[in-house]
C-alpha cells in the first residue's frame, strides 16, 4: 500500500493516535505510547543504523532532508554509528525486500522513511523483533515499531500569512502530489495562513499524482501562471517551480529543504523538515535500552519543521508578523486549524475557542475556505 491509498485508512491513522473526537481543546502532547518493547543490548561495536529511501539522496527535496538528517546523526554520534542507505526503492515488494536485508545485515534500528513502506516494515519487524523500526508518516505500530512526522502543518501557515502579503493578484497556486490528508492538510494550513493576513486572496491547486516530476511540476505550476497566480508553493519534492518563479519574475515557496539557491529573487522561505535531532535521539535511545515504540508528531518547538531564512524582499513588519506567530506555536499559543474554520462550502468545522484535533488532520478530505476547486478522488 502506497501514500495514495491513505485516504481509505484515514479512521485507522487517526484512532492510533487514541483522540476521541475531531474537536478539542489544545493539546501540546505530542507522543502515545503503546507497550514498550526491550530494546536491542548495544555493546562495544558502533550501533548499525540502516535508512530506506523512496526517492535520490540528490532530489533536493524529500529524501534529501532525510539524508541530511543522517548525516547529522552520523555528526553528533561519530563514531557511535555506523549508517547506510538504500535510495529509490518503489512502495510496494522491494521495499519488503530491502528492509529484511537491512535487518540482515545487522542494523538493529531502520527508519523506513515513506508511508508506502509501513506495510513492509511491519512485516519484516514480527521476524526480528531484537530489531527497532521507524517509520516516517504511517499508523501502525508495534513493540519494535514506531512512528514519527512532523507538524508541517505550522510551517506551512506561516508561508500562507507572507503569501497574502506578497500577492498583488490576490491568486496563489499550489502544486499538490496526491489528495490524500497529508497534502489537503498542508494546503489547508497554507489557505489559513493566507486569509490571516489577507482575506481577499484565493488559494487554486494543481494535482500532479506524483510526489517527485519536475517536469510535471513545471507544467502545473505555468498554468496557474497563467490563470493569475503571482505566488506558487508546493507539495511535491522538486525544484522547479522555484526555477520557473524565478524565470517568470514571481515569487515561490520550497519544500522539505531550503531551495533558496534555485531562486534567489523568487524564493521568499521554505517550509522544512529537519530530522537530525530525531535520529540522533532515536539512536541515542536504542543505545542506552531506554527506546520505546511511539507515535511522534513534532512541529516548530520540538526542532522537526521549521522555515528557512527569509527572503529580505519581505517586509520587515510581515517578518515580525510571521515571526510572533512562529513563536506561538513553539509556545502551544496557537495552532494551524484554531477555530473558527469553515469549509469552502461555509459549513463550520471547528468552532471558535476549538482546534482540529490531530485524528481530524490525519483524516482531513476538505478544503477551507480560500481554497477553489474540488478534491479529486485519490488514484490508487
Amino acid at each position: 500500500m502506497d501514500r495514495r491509498n491513505f485516504l481509505k485508512y484515514a479512521t485507522l491513522a487517526g484512532s492510533s493516535f487514541a483522540l476521541a473526537s475531531c474537536i478539542q481543546g489544545r493539546n501540546s502532547n505530542s507522543q502515545s505510547e503503546v507497550s514498550p518493547s526491550a530494546s536491542p543490548v548495544v555493546g562495544n561495536e558502533p550501533l548499525k543504523v540502516g535508512f530506506i529511501y523512496v526517492g535520490s539522496v540528490s532530489d533536493f527535496g524529500w529524501t534529501y532532508a532525510h539524508d541530511l538528517g543522517r548525516r547529522e546523526m552520523e555528526a553528533n554520534l561519530q563514531d557511535k554509528v555506523k549508517t547506510t542507505f538504500v535510495e529509490n526503492v518503489s512502495e510496494g515488494a522491494d521495499a519488503e525486500r530491502v528492509i529484511r536485508q537491512l535487518a540482515l545485515d545487522g542494523n538493529k534500528l531502520i527508519f523506513t522513511t515513506s508511508f508506502g513502506y509501513m506495510n513492509p516494515t511491519i512485516k519484516v519487524a514480527k521476524d526480528f523483533p531484537n530489531v527497532v523500526f521507524e517509520n516516517c508518516t504511517g499508523y501502525k505500530r508495534i513493540a519494535n515499531v514506531g512512528t514519527y512526522l512532523g507538524r508541517f502543518e505550522e510551517p506551512r501557515y506561516l508561508t500562507g500569512m507572507i503569501a497574502g502579503k506578497m500577492t498583488k493578484s490576490n491568486v496563489v497556486g499550489f502544486i499538490g502530489a496526491y489528495p490524500i490528508p497529508e497534502v489537503i492538510r498542508g494546503i489547508g494550513a497554507f489557505a489559513q495562513g493566507l486569509r490571516a493576513t489577507n482575506p481577499q486572496a484565493k488559494v487554486r491547486v494543481s494535482w500532479v499524482q506524483s510526489w517527485y516530476d519536475s517536469a510535471k511540476e513545471r507544467e502545473a505550476a505555468q498554468a496557474l501562471i497563467n490563470l493569475g497566480a503571482d505566488v506558487m508553493t508546493q507539495h511535491t519534492g522538486s525544484d522547479a517551480i522555484v526555477q520557473l518563479a524565478e524565470e517568470k519574475g514571481i515569487y515561490a515557496f520550497g519544500y522539505n529543504t531550503d531551495m533558496s539557491k534555485f531562486g534567489q529573487k523568487a524564493h521568499l522561505t521554505s517550509a522544512i523538515h529537519k530530522w537530525g535531532k530525531f535520529y540522533t535521539d532515536k539512536a541515542l535511545a536504542v543505545m542506552s535500552g531506554t527506546w520505546q515504540s511511539q507515535a511522534v508528531w513534532d512541529g516548530i518547538g520540538e526542532g522537526m519543521v521549521d522555515i528557512s531564512p527569509m527572503n529580505q524582499v519581505i517586509p520587515a513588519d510581515v517578518q515580525q508578523l510571521v515571526n510572533t506567530k512562529r513563536d506561538e506555536f513553539i509556545q502551544g499559543a496557537a495552532h494551524p486549524f484554531d477555530g473558527p474554520v469553515t469549509d469552502q462550502k461555509g459549513v463550520v468545522r471547528v468552532p471558535k475557542g476549538k482546534v482540529l484535533d490531530d485524528q481530524g488532520q490525519l483524516a482531513m478530505d476538505w478544503y477551507v475556505e480560500g481554497i477553489e476547486g474540488s478534491i479529486p478522488k485519490s488514484k490508487s
